[in-house]
């Protein structure tokens, strides 16, 4: 007789590695989710890391080339550009999370009460939602900041009013998909209070699919505020905006290309970035 192969942990390692469900995320996603990391931290520090003052001009001069001294030059103004990034894509960036933020805040609040009270409720609701998502967002947020005045805060509630309808509809098809679940008929029949059933019970099964619409938000809005500072509508001048960077810098594409390039890099980085990071997000979700 031979001796008995120890079977307990060679068959019990196969099935918890097929118990765990593995978390595939691609090269690309984690480079993004990287290149965000970098450069949330590259925003808090902004302070820290930038050489000179962003709205201050230096004494080297206007329209410097790229050098040690200044890494992406000087614009017209004889501003250093790498310092006026640096503020901008901390701008950008903490713009894009306050728009979400409050997108997520009202469109969640609304799309959880319609999904969970239903009846008539739902109707009303969801007919506002409705109302506004049939108006063109563009023009809608161009025309409530030129009626407030170009600010940065009436750019943010301007993107912020026409933001808010998908959170909304997402929320409130999870939570109507929800409301069928045969958890939720056991907590009725336990008499758990409303307040506790729609917030306990019903909101955290919407929370995914808001994380995953939430992260892929960000390149669009990126972009979305960056349009609309190109066009003026974004903080005034001398402001670092990364769009008003790049229409301030168009004259001077053809002779200084470093002033428009830079900004315009930043965005497309940014944006790029943020456009992985939410795959890789949504992919780590869909494994979870």
């Amino acid at each position: 007789m031979g001796v008995a192969e120890p079977v307990t942990l060679g068959g019990a390692l196969p099935l918890r590695r097929r118990a765990i469900p593995s978390l595939k995320v691609g090269r690309l996603e984690k480079i993004g989710l990287a290149v965000l990391a970098l450069t949330t931290i590259g925003a808090l520090a902004a302070p820290l890391l930038a050489p000179y003052a962003p709205t201050l001009p230096v004494s080297a001069g206007p329209l410097l080339k790229p050098s040690a001294a200044h890494l992406l030059g000087t614009d017209d103004l004889s501003r250093d550009i790498a310092s006026r990034v640096l503020y901008g894509i901390r701008s950008s960036w903490f713009s894009a999370i306050a728009v979400i933020a409050s997108g997520v805040l009202i469109g969640g609040l609304i799309g959880l009460v319609a999904g969970f009270k239903g009846g008539w409720v739902d109707t009303v609701l969801m007919r506002i939602t409705d109302l506004f998502l049939a108006l063109p967002g563009p023009i809608l947020a161009i025309a409530i900041v030129a009626s407030l005045g170009p600010s940065l805060p009436h750019t943010l509630l301007a993107v912020g009013v026409v933001w808010w309808p998908w959170y909304a509809r997402i929320v409130r098809g999870e939570v109507r998909a929800l409301m069928v679940r045969p958890h939720i008929d056991a907590a009725r029949l336990a008499r758990i209070g409303r307040m506790r059933l729609a917030f306990r019970h019903a909101l955290p099964g919407a929370l995914p699919a808001v994380l995953v619409t939430a992260s892929l938000d960000v390149g669009n809005l990126v972009l979305t505020l960056a349009g609309l500072a190109f066009i003026g509508l974004g903080a005034p001048p001398p402001a670092p905006e990364l769009g008003s960077m790049v229409a301030q810098g168009l004259p001077y594409f053809f002779g200084q290309p470093w002033v428009c390039l830079a900004p315009a890099v930043a965005i497309f980085v940014l944006a790029f970035a943020a456009n992985l990071a939410g795959d890789g997000i949504r992919d780590l979700l869909r494994h979870t």
